[in-house]
């Protein structure tokens, strides 16, 4: 993943960021040398978070295929968390 740093974007901006972006879909930004940021265009953004949810939604599936999960009242359900904690 190509890096930019602070002062890339400093003295450059915004440019900075879409010169790399156009031709990788990610980019990461760095601060005195560390790895701190990543910067992405809004469509790649997107759909990692699509990718996101349906990933959250393909493990509910399997909790509730695999019989992992507690039908209950909200009442209930606070209790038992509360006992948890």
């Amino acid at each position: 993943m190509p890096n930019l740093s602070a002062n890339d974007l400093k003295t450059k901006g915004v440019s900075a960021i879409e010169a790399v972006l156009a031709n990788q879909p990610e980019a990461v930004i760095s601060v005195r040398g560390k790895e701190r940021f990543v910067v992405m265009d809004m469509e790649h953004y997107h759909y990692l978070r699509e990718c996101e949810l349906e990933s959250a939604l393909a493990q509910s599936r399997a909790d509730l295929a695999a019989g992992r999960f507690a039908k209950e009242s909200a009442e209930e359900h606070l209790a038992r968390l509360m006992a948890k904690s």
